[in-house]
């Protein structure tokens, strides 16, 4: 399908063909004037070069629209992200924050635990060395004896029963310094365990500090990365946009102008065909100008960028590249060459149908086998298919055209398009 049809330069076309038809589409055609053929080839050359500023304009400026259109659509995502990415630096910097408060106070139970463990290590060791004195003197003697000696060695009842009280308290203080050091074998093993629980729950703190870490770290780079796109976005928006202002006042100023210069042109050659008189009939029928498949229909479209529908002023016919292109009916060239958008460009004259010129023609073409002012016969080789101008593929544009307006080529055209 070729682009076309979606140009500004189609009015200037029809412009260009409705005057140019005139011309004359047949041999006997009366010469005109020396300074009206000057006049009308000076207008038709401002045209064609007013046409070709269009279709470069309308592209350029269809393309900054559609950069426009991604920038604008991909930017309140792009915002999203980082209004995302900034509250989940907050949430982990508070995480990590957190986490790094559990890990010093664990960092300081740990350390105290620890102190209290040596401080335990500490009485385990004075009680085992008193109970391994009291021990090693039972195991000598000297301290049951010396208890006797003392119970013997009573001058009275009373000094007896006192120096019974006095062996019942030695008694009691070794069995107490045992019963120390049990409990403080005890209250050690609980230190240990309670230094070791606090040390793995400190580790476990730490671990988590660092995670948190990381993530509010990569959350900031994700931010920055967030930012940077949508400062980009934002960058691309403003150049798209401009560019696209740009291009559209450019295109508008140029199409006026273009207007203007097709109702002075218009006029001209509606006066040099009064005067020619030319009445020639044309009542043939159109033969098929190549075989090839239907690609694309005649039609207005849409054109969201500049709010304005756009002609699409013929029908597309798919076929190889270099395959023959042959006029469809009688007449006179009037038109052979290069025409912006449409690329190598032909338009034969027929005559007049029902009062009104009526012309063919035909765009996009690789090679032009004709010139203008030649008479051509029905399916001779005027050209081959191509992809020159406007287009995206090898095809065939082709019009048909009544007072240089375009018509459904279609309608003209065998029903089985064979």
């Amino acid at each position: 399908m070729t682009p076309v049809r979606y140009r500004r330069p189609n009015p200037l076309l029809t412009l260009v063909l409705c005057l140019i038809s005139a011309v004359g589409p047949s041999v006997a055609l009366p010469v005109p004037a020396m300074a009206d053929r000057d006049d009308a080839s000076k207008a038709a050359q401002a045209v064609r070069r007013a046409e070709a500023l269009l279709e470069n304009a309308g592209a350029a400026a269809r393309a900054a629209a559609r950069r426009l259109a991604v920038a604008s659509a991909a930017l309140p995502a792009a915002q999203h992200r980082v209004a995302a990415a900034r509250g989940v630096v907050v949430a982990t910097r508070v995480q990590a924050a957190t986490a790094r408060t559990r890990a010093d106070a664990a960092r300081q139970d740990y350390q105290q635990v620890t102190a209290e463990w040596t401080a335990a290590q500490e009485r385990v060791a004075g009680a085992r060395d008193r109970v391994t004195q009291i021990a090693r003197e039972s195991y000598m003697g000297s301290g049951s004896i010396t208890r006797f000696n003392l119970l013997v060695s009573a001058t009275g009842p009373a000094d007896l029963m006192d120096r019974m009280s006095l062996v019942d308290t030695l008694v009691r203080n070794e069995n107490a310094e045992v019963r120390r050091l049990i409990g403080a074998r005890r209250e050690a093993r609980a230190a240990q365990d309670r230094a070791g629980a606090a040390k793995r729950a400190a580790e476990l703190a730490e671990a988590e500090a660092a995670a948190k870490l990381h993530a509010a770290q990569t959350a900031q780079a994700e931010a920055v990365r967030a930012r940077r796109d949508v400062y980009q976005l934002v960058l691309a928006r403003r150049t798209a946009l401009a560019a696209a202002n740009a291009q559209r006042a450019t295109v508008l100023v140029q199409y006026r102008a273009a207007v203007l210069a097709e109702r002075k042109t218009r006029s001209s050659m509606r006066g040099w065909e009064t005067r020619s008189g030319y009445r020639r009939q044309y009542h043939g029928r159109l033969l098929m100008p190549v075989h090839g498949w239907k690609s694309s229909d005649y039609g207005n479209r849409y054109d969201p960028y500049y709010r304005v529908w756009q002609l699409h002023a013929g029908t597309d016919f798919a076929a190889g590249s270099g395959t023959p292109i042959r006029v469809a009916a009688p007449g006179r060239v009037i038109q052979a060459g290069w025409r912006g958008g449409y690329g190598n460009y032909t338009c034969v004259s027929h005559g007049r149908v029902m009062g009104t010129s009526f012309s063919t023609c035909y765009g996009h073409q690789s090679r032009i086998y004709v010139h203008v002012g030649q008479y051509v016969r029905q399916g001779q080789i005027i050209g081959l298919v191509g992809s020159t101008g406007a287009s995206t593929g090898a095809h065939l544009h082709f019009e048909t055209r009544f007072g240089g307006a375009p018509r459904n080529p279609l309608n003209y055209l065998p029903p089985c398009l064979c």
